[in-house]
């Protein structure tokens, strides 16, 4: 960890505050805004807790079904994201944010309710998991730039904007423990396909507090040109700022080696060394456990340099990775995987905070977009290679594998502009461009 992390407002740079009351940060929950953003994570978030054990377990469950088809399903997932997610972008910042996301909650919730129904009832096939897999895939493409364009326009200070992003990461982050051990819970006792039921009513329960936002969710509808045209911006404000860029190009191969363990190989290592569902639920938990912890460092610590402070925490989180490849002991991978949680969030609150402080409100869902886009492109090919590669080379050889994609954050180090970056608003929102 570098040693210009401000420890109190007066040493920090421009104006940024660290270490403020904690009831402060808090009582921003009690503006409405923020308020229903933060109900609207935490439920959906809870079901998305649920989500990946159930699936994972729901695809192994079916007869013949191996890890291959498993990634499979994950790769139809995983595809829509890539495909629409500019799409998505260009469409968050020219309509109702609010009305996007609505829509986007709606037909993940029915995507999921499909897919419990027909694993309940015995009639799933990965056909059909791979269609339903596609659809929730395709409504996360539509979410996820209007949300991301969403959360600054609630925000009138920007002093609290970094407090508001880590409020919205520990609703995540609290739904992801208790949905985490909810989904070991559910599958174990009523089985994969009533946890996938549990979970589509969480994404519509979701859509309703985001319609209560009402006239504060709306987008740029006024003046906006044509979806190439906007496109084209967007990529210009991405490309202008080499850390942004890169540190994303970085990620892309970060995330490959991260989703196709937790995805696929994770699953697999529990069941030929453990009990299955129980142990690698404990373990994702830890790890959501650990993002709680990252949300309060993230709260209470304000770095003068918030990329450096990011980008020297992630290698973090390729730890329980490097542990689950032998495997080590469990306890041993919960410690590392907790530790990885944390490493996370103070990442994702600290890279989110640097972007909305330095994008213009106009481009932020684009300039989102891409950095989604970017970061995770080629995790479909991942997912679908994970399978194969556990069947050719074995778990451990995978896993290995994984965990060397993972270290690669590192070399974002090098680059003197992710060093230099101070907190707060750039002035004129470029200061850190070129």
């Amino acid at each position: 960890m570098p040693d210009d992390v401000t420890p109190d407002a007066a040493a920090a740079p421009d104006g940024v505050r660290a270490g403020h009351d904690w009831r402060r940060d808090v009582g921003l929950l009690r503006r409405r805004e923020i308020g229903l953003v933060f109900g609207s994570r935490l439920v959906s978030d809870l079901g998305s807790g649920i989500a990946p054990i159930a699936l994972a377990f729901g695809v192994l469950g079916l007869p013949g079904a191996d890890a291959g088809d498993l990634g499979l399903v994950l790769f139809a997932a995983a595809v829509p994201r890539v495909v629409f997610m500019l799409l998505g972008g260009v469409v968050a910042d020219r309509l109702d944010r609010g009305r996007l996301m609505v829509t986007a909650e709606v037909l993940a919730g029915l995507a999921q309710l499909l897919a419990g129904v027909l694993l309940l009832t015995g009639t799933a096939s990965i056909l059909w998991l791979c269609v339903l897999a596609a659809v929730n895939g395709t409504a996360f493409s539509l979410f996820y730039p209007a949300y991301a364009g969403l959360v600054p326009s609630l925000v009138a200070d920007p002093g609290d904007l970094q407090s508001v992003n880590a409020l919205l990461r520990l609703s995540t982050n609290v739904a992801g423990i208790l949905g985490t051990a909810l989904g070991g819970l559910l599958v174990a006792t009523i089985g994969a396909g009533p946890a996938l039921v549990v979970d589509s009513f969480t994404f519509l329960l979701s859509a309703t507090l985001i319609w209560l936002l009402g006239e504060r969710a709306r987008g740029r509808v006024e003046g906006a040109g044509s979806a190439l045209a906007d496109l084209r911006d967007g990529w210009r404000e991405f490309t202008a700022r080499r850390w942004v860029w890169g540190v994303v190009l970085l990620f892309s191969f970060m995330n490959i080696g991260f989703s196709a363990a937790v995805g696929v190989v994770g699953p697999v290592r529990a069941l030929d060394s453990w009990d299955g569902a129980p142990t690698w639920a404990l373990l994702l938990a830890c790890f959501s456990l650990g993002t709680v912890t990252g949300v309060v460092v993230a709260l209470r610590v304000r770095p003068a340099r918030p990329l450096l402070v990011a980008m020297c925490v992630a290698p973090v989180m390729a730890l329980p990775i490097i542990a689950l490849a032998p495997p080590w002991p469990v306890a041993v991978v919960a410690v590392l995987a907790f530790a990885a949680g944390v490493a996370s969030d103070v990442f994702e609150v600290l890279w989110i905070t640097a972007l909305q402080n330095n994008i213009p409100a106009e481009a932020l869902s684009r300039v989102s977009s891409y950095d989604y886009l970017g970061s995770l492109a080629l995790v479909p090919i991942g997912l679908a290679v994970s399978g194969w590669a556990v069947a050719t080379y074995g778990v451990e050889a995978t896993m290995s594998a994984c965990a060397a994609l993972c270290l690669t954050s590192a070399i974002g180090l090098l680059d003197p502009q992710v060093r230099a970056l101070r907190a707060g608003r750039a002035d004129g929102l470029d200061a850190a461009a070129a």
